[in-house]
């Protein structure tokens, strides 16, 4: 790896992992934790300043399309407004030469069931073959793993507007309208009768529900305030995609479903389990189909693949190997408890496998790109070592089973982890 990107990588290492899972916690030490979460930026990514919040997760960022890409964002709060706020951000990628852009606005309809009605409008990039559910829980991460490595993203502009409802404590919900202009970055196109789309329009309606039975709530004058992040965690998406409104070219059903099960035993071990499926039916250009979340940079020697290792990606998968419009995935860890060396160095184990299994419909369609497919079960187990140095560690992964490769250093992931709690 290159100096250069090593010290990149140490610079950028100012990152927050939050943990999935806290400890129990009492009636009586609820508004403590509540005010923690309100003043701590180390817990909600937002440091307040007067009446506007600013957004941690937009300063400094690095990928390989945009290199350095430096921004701002933050969301307007209740000192300015109750019941409505103002938010987006600004960035600008130095390899690229282009900004990015988010401005909208949200008003909330109902404080019992937190209920907030928004309308943006976004100008930016994202990942090729990427599915991200609404439910998810915002985690504040100024360093992201994989993107230090992702190789092929595309352009997006895109109008959208989304109702946010709590029904109920254990339930979170979003229906959400978005229409999107999509461009290429890569070189593809995508074939449908007869014709040849390198860049179209997407018109959508998203409906998505998280189910949380273990999670602990309070309803506030605020609305809906969580002090115990329980699990397991049920997530469902459905995607549908509408041709000829307002010029769209495609009709297409999406449908995504997370399962998430945390357990941390008496003994101070704890495992972590994820099945997840996703499948897409009708006119799917790739950018919005699915691969397994790769983090193997697409280089030649196991030294020049030397980077960060993620917290549920497949490290031993190349970025742009896979993609599918039926996926299944499952990944587990198991941590034992933390070896007691000394007060100050005591690192953990964490026992890993991954497996995916997928499809690919209609392959003949998309056109420009080379990729695989995963007919057959994809399988990397491994092991990582954390907190040997300053939250520093080490993960070890290897790819076998089907599509076990020829030579053995490819199948081989070598990477650096890193956890840090504050």
């Amino acid at each position: 790896m290159p100096i250069k990107k090593i010290a990149l990588i140490i610079l950028l290492f100012q990152g927050l992992a939050v943990t999935a899972q806290l400890p129990e916690i009492s009636k009586d030490t609820v508004e403590n934790k509540k005010a923690y979460k309100k003043l701590s930026p180390f817990v909600t990514g937002y440091y307040p300043i007067w009446f506007f919040d600013v957004d941690l997760r937009y300063f400094i960022k690095y990928n390989n399309y945009e290199s350095f890409r430096l921004g701002f964002g933050g969301i307007t709060n209740e000192r300015l407004f109750e019941n409505f706020k103002i938010g987006g951000y600004t960035a600008y990628g130095f390899k690229d030469d282009a900004f990015k852009y988010s401005l909208g606005g949200n008003y909330r309809l109902n404080k019992k069931n937190n209920a907030w009605i928004n309308l943006y409008y976004t100008k930016d990039i994202r990942e090729m073959g990427s599915f991200e559910y609404l439910t998810k829980n915002r985690t504040y991460s100024i360093f992201e793993p994989r993107l230090l490595n992702i190789t092929q993203f595309y352009s997006y502009r895109t109008w959208k507007s989304a109702l946010q409802l709590e029904p109920h404590k254990k339930v979170v919900s979003e229906i959400r309208l978005s229409h999107s202009r999509i461009e290429q970055i890569e070189n593809y196109q995508y074939l449908d009768n007869g014709i040849t789309y390198e860049n179209y329009k997407l018109a959508e309606v998203a409906l998505a529900v998280r189910y949380s039975p273990k999670t602990l709530s309070l309803t506030t004058e605020e609305g809906i305030e969580e002090f115990y992040d329980g699990f397991p965690k049920i997530s469902a998406q459905i995607n549908q995609g509408f041709k000829d409104i307002a010029g769209s070219d495609f009709n297409y059903t999406k449908a995504g479903l997370k399962l998430d099960y945390f357990v941390k035993r008496t003994d101070l071990s704890s495992s972590h389990l994820v099945l997840e499926g996703a499948m897409a039916f009708g006119d799917v250009p790739l950018t919005h189909l699915y691969h397994a979340y790769p983090n193997n940079p697409t280089k030649d020697e196991i030294l020049q693949r030397f980077s960060v290792a993620g917290t549920q990606s497949f490290e031993t998968m190349y970025f742009g190997e896979f993609f599918s419009s039926k996926l299944l995935t499952f990944r587990a860890k198991h941590t034992l408890r933390r070896f007691n060396f000394s007060e100050k160095f005591q690192p953990e184990l964490v026992l890993i496998t991954r497996h995916a299994l997928g499809a690919m419909e209609q392959r003949e369609k998309h056109l420009g790109l080379p990729f695989n497919t995963l007919e057959n079960i994809y399988s990397e187990s491994g092991f990582e070592i954390n907190k040997l140095l300053f939250g520093f560690g080490l993960s070890f992964a290897y790819r076998y089973g089907f599509y076990n490769l020829d030579k053995f250093e490819d199948n081989v992931s070598v990477k650096f982890t890193f956890n840090l709690k504050l």
